[in-house]
């Protein structure tokens, strides 16, 4: 049976943390692949600040090189709200041989309890928090934890970068070339 880590997010920007994160996780855990699932729209946030297109196109950018690491569109063909429940209720009713490992970051293993189905979800997948080497360490019972160095960067601080006209740390040479071919994230 095949083992697919999922990793959803907003990349806005998608950027080398990500990449470090998916990898740790990849190998730790010895997966065949590790899926980035974008969201459409994010149902517990403000939109995003990049279109999904642009956001779907800087994760191919940042994905090129890497096998194992793929990208699916599966929200963005569920439209609407992304919530995972749906998302993985489709995934597995479309591949139905492969293992499913949703990874998560360490401090979001105590929000949890609060996601939508959460007990149908968990029936469905297999949880993974992943904490920073350093932080604080969460802990629940049925996550796999998965400990990684901390990287340094953010989307948040990326995209406040980039806003007033300076050099942003975090981002591989296609995914800031694409994001200043098209002009984003400026004031």
């Amino acid at each position: 049976m095949k083992k697919v880590g999922l990793f959803g997010g907003t990349f806005d920007p998608p950027h080398i943390g990500h990449l470090k994160l998916s990898q740790t996780v990849l190998n730790t855990l010895a997966l065949d692949e590790v899926w980035f699932i974008p969201t459409y729209q994010p149902p517990h946030k403000e939109g995003a600040v990049a279109s999904p297109d642009h956001r779907l196109n800087m994760l191919y950018n940042l994905l090129a090189d890497y096998s194992e690491l793929k990208v699916s569109t599966i929200e963005y063909e569920l439209k609407g709200k992304s919530y995972t429940y749906e998302t993985v209720k489709h995934l597995c009713k479309e591949y139905p041989n492969t293992l499913f490992y949703f990874i998560i970051g360490g401090d979001m293993v105590e929000y949890l309890p609060k996601w939508y189905k959460i007990e149908e979800l968990k029936r469905l997948i297999q949880f993974v928090g992943v904490n920073r080497r350093g932080s604080e360490d969460y802990n629940h019972r049925g996550v796999l934890m998965v400990t990684m160095d901390e990287v340094p960067v953010s989307s948040t601080e990326i995209r406040e970068a980039l806003k007033k006209g300076k050099e942003p740390h975090g981002l591989t040479d296609e995914v800031l070339h694409y994001i200043r071919e098209n002009e984003l994230y400026e004031d």
